[in-house]
């Protein structure tokens, strides 16, 4: 995958929408689960400072005591993080730190100075002894000082002397908080991970499920190149159909464009035909007025005319790719028929042709097309051959065809330029300079190979390679 992939696109983004939403995940989680234990230890504070309450007596002679004291050995350890106070907010004896538990040592909570109606509870977070922050939950309550009940005022007559309004605090380290709230992200850690992989699986399946159709359209242009299909299927999701609909019609306008091109080429050909036809008996005339020389090269001129018109014919055929559909033509049996015909030629009769072939080597090539192409290649070892041209087919996962004559052949630094269109590095023999070009064209239009070297001989070699058809 590449920077512009698109897979790789969906992949960044996936792993950027996971990892933000893994961490939004924990995060909420654990402020989730810290305000839910903050919850818990406030309603054990609170019932912690009920009883606390409840135990809380005053003495005949004034004096305030809890009985029985709370039982939590915390409240017995010096600085254990769980404490316990009772102030005395009477307007006569004020005091901070009336009673207090074991825990809070020598130190005295200092509770902040708000009002207190009976029966409510405040939360605070305070700073505590030894650098700790506490959770304090506190209330006040009013208790008779003569009964040690709860009392609304001062003596009456009833026995009463007065009543005394405390205030309770009960207050909890809030470190043990904080150690389980990390206790629980660590513990979270390996869970959110398993969710990551789970999720990156997830994503994996998406990215390749949603890119699927993307695949089978690129398979389907490919099978249209190849020759294979005429158009795209229209079995895709409803968000790829406009893509699929439009190539099709492109196709469809280029098939259009290619038949009237090959209508206005036949046209073109059709209308040369005539005055070439009239060409050849203005020659044979010329002849019979006692003019042969005249004759022969208005015969030659429009034999040249008429060969680079059929040769245009075939050149503009296999550059519009409309080349047959799962083209089949056998490289052996189109070898023997063209030597069959330049054995009665007068270059052809005169040579040693010696072919090397299977009974079949089927080439993924329309006949016509083969046939050209052969033909210029055996036409132009026919015509530079002295004696010998050898001819060898294989077939594997493509089709081989070798073709090596024992003519004077072309120098190393020339090789290369064989195929130009009207190239002819020998002007003593005639031709036109098209033939090779042609079957060059041929090659590439079918996705093959043409080489030449020279032959072991001292001629040329040609090496050339076509695709070989698909078992039926």
């Amino acid at each position: 995958m590449t920077r512009n992939s698109l897979r790789a696109r969906l992949a960044v983004a996936a792993l950027l929408s996971i990892t933000l939403a893994l961490l939004v995940a924990a995060v909420s989680l654990v402020a989730l689960f810290e305000r839910h234990a903050e919850r818990r230890i406030g309603a054990e504070l609170t019932s912690r400072l009920n009883h606390l309450a409840a135990a809380v007596q005053i003495a005949p002679d004034g004096s305030v005591g809890v009985a029985p004291p709370p039982q939590d050995p915390r409240f017995d350890t010096p600085l254990s993080g769980l404490y316990w106070q009772i102030d005395d907010l009477s307007a006569d004896r004020r005091s901070v730190g009336l009673l207090r538990s074991r825990s809070l040592w020598d130190t005295a909570l200092a509770l902040p100075a708000d009002r207190l109606p009976a029966g409510t509870v405040h939360a605070h977070v305070l700073a505590g002894p030894d650098g700790q922050r506490l959770m304090v939950r506190e209330r006040s309550i009013r208790l008779d000082a003569a009964t040690g009940g709860t009392g609304g005022g001062t003596g009456d007559g009833s026995g009463r002397v007065g009543t005394r309004t405390l205030r309770l605090a009960v207050a909890q380290d809030r470190a043990e908080l904080v150690a389980a709230r990390n206790d629980f992200a660590a513990d979270m850690l390996p869970y959110l991970g398993v969710i990551a992989l789970v999720l990156g699986l997830a994503t994996w399946v998406q990215i390749r499920a949603g890119l699927a159709p993307l695949e089978r359209l690129r398979r389907a242009v490919y099978a249209v190149r190849a020759g294979a299909a005429e158009r795209l299927p229209e079995h895709y999701p409803d968000e790829v159909l406009p893509l699929v609909a439009e190539v099709n019609a492109l196709l469809a306008a280029r098939e259009e464009a290619i038949a009237q091109a090959r209508s206005w080429t036949a046209d073109l050909a059709h209308g040369l035909k005539t005055p070439l036809s009239a060409l050849a008996a203005d020659a044979e005339r010329l002849r019979r007025e006692g003019n042969p020389a005249l004759a022969h090269d208005l015969e030659q001129l429009a034999e040249h005319m008429r060969r680079h018109v059929d040769r245009e014919l075939i050149r503009a055929r296999v550059r519009s790719g409309t080349r047959t559909r799962q083209a089949r033509a056998d490289v052996v049996d189109a070898v023997h028929r063209l030597l069959g015909t330049l054995c009665r030629t007068p270059d052809g009769a005169r040579l040693d042709w010696r072919v090397t072939a299977p009974e079949t080597a089927i080439a993924a090539l329309a006949a016509d097309d083969l046939l050209e192409l052969l033909g210029n290649l055996l036409e132009n070892a026919a015509k530079w051959a002295r004696e010998r041209v050898e001819i060898r087919v294989s077939a594997g996962d493509d089709i081989a065809v070798d073709i090596a004559d024992d003519g004077p052949g072309v120098v190393s630094e020339q090789l290369h330029r064989l195929g130009e269109r009207g190239l002819r590095l020998d002007e003593r023999k005639a031709g036109s300079g098209l033939g090779l070009a042609i079957a060059r064209d041929v090659v590439e239009a079918y996705g093959g190979a043409l080489d030449f070297d020279r032959a072991a001989a001292g001629g040329l070699a040609v090496r050339l390679r076509l695709p070989a058809a698909p078992a039926r």
